[in-house]
């Protein structure tokens, strides 16, 4: 059986003292141990595959090497997982590992499950959610760095960083590649109105038009609600009956499931997908947006880049080296145009 590779080992093959080994893999390195012997320390750690031992390293920190993550149904939901997947490739790339709780949308769970995290002796927390939201913050999560991802703190005075997709520019490109393929007569399914993400991408979509010089029909706004059946019902009332000259060339959808409603009520209505109607999706939903037929151009929510950017925030917050002024700021993630078929010139009327 081949011998596990030890910290000795990694500071031969680098050609540097087992103690900058020690500083490098512990976090430390930085201000300590020159760039390039960083670098080599890191290869030949790898080369060997050499991990530290957490425990060692636990008790030499006085830290768990854990975090926490609270999740309101990101677990249970097909939907933004990505944001966990993201997060913990931050971790276990740092030498963390996390605990993930889900409370399936109950509320009341949050502070019993937060103080479970916390008497596993976590060294930080991480408060997850489906959609971006605003969430009443578990008082345990002040007792530790914390940081939200994909909701903020519903507080007057917000306590914690959060992370979240940066949705007002996401409505002004997607509208924007609209406009630049020549529509000028744009629906928009703007989702649902309690949402805290639809009005601003509906403010994306005005903010595109005005920068453009052109004019908003406010009836050519829906806030038509979340799923296909609404994006078909949408569609049918802007579309059906309606002669070519007066009917939108191309409809943005505040989701991928509303622009699969639409593509459903072109079809009905004999329109040709992107000749006749150009179909702007939001989310590169798995399995939906690039199996469509045609394929749906859309707004890529960042999913795995706001988990990314959230645990580097709070590890760096742990470790002491955010440098970063104030605890309250806004990271803001930005959204990916993902074009596909679906979207073409506008038709000459």
């Amino acid at each position: 059986m081949n011998r596990k590779a030890t910290a000795l080992d990694v500071a031969k093959r680098a050609g540097v003292s087992r103690s900058a080994v020690s500083l490098v893999l512990n976090g430390r390195g930085d201000g300590n141990v020159a760039k390039e012997s960083q670098d080599r320390i890191r290869q030949a750690a790898e080369e060997l595959n050499y991990s530290p031992n957490a425990i060692a390293l636990s008790l030499r920190n006085q830290r768990s090497r854990v975090i926490g993550i609270l999740a309101d149904e990101v677990v249970v939901s097909p939907f933004d997982g990505n944001i966990i997947g993201g997060a913990d490739d931050v971790a276990r790339s740092r030498g963390f590992v996390t605990v993930v709780m889900d409370t399936e949308r109950d509320t009341a769970r949050d502070e019993s499950a937060i103080e479970t995290l916390l008497d596993r002796q976590v060294d930080g927390l991480m408060y997850v959610t489906v959609g971006l939201k605003p969430i009443d913050v578990p008082h345990g999560m002040l007792r530790v760095p914390s940081v939200l991802a994909n909701c903020y703190d519903n507080h007057a005075q917000p306590q914690l960083h959060h992370v979240i997709p940066d949705e007002v520019t996401g409505g002004r490109e997607a509208t924007e590649h609209l406009l630049e393929l020549g529509h000028r007569d744009i629906a928009l399914l703007g989702g649902s109105e309690d949402s805290p993400a639809a009005p601003l991408r509906v403010q994306g979509y005005r903010d595109a038009h005005a920068a453009a010089g052109a004019p908003v029909r406010e009836d050519r706004i829906f806030m038509a609600g979340w799923d296909i059946d609404a994006g078909y019902r949408g569609t049918m009332k802007l579309l059906d009956g309606v002669s070519p000259a007066d009917r939108p060339t191309a409809v943005m959808c505040a989701n991928d499931r509303l622009a699969v409603g639409v593509a459903l009520a072109a079809a009905r209505l004999g329109l040709s997908v992107p000749e006749d109607l150009s179909i702007m999706g939001y989310d590169d939903e798995t399995r939906i947006a690039d199996t469509m037929v045609p394929s749906l151009t859309t707004m890529a929510l960042p999913l795995r880049e706001i988990g990314r950017a959230a645990m580097t925030k709070l590890l760096d917050a742990i470790e002491g080296t955010d440098t970063g002024k104030g605890t309250t700021a806004a990271t803001m993630v930005p959204c990916q145009l993902v074009v596909r078929e679906s979207t073409g010139p506008a038709p000459t009327r």
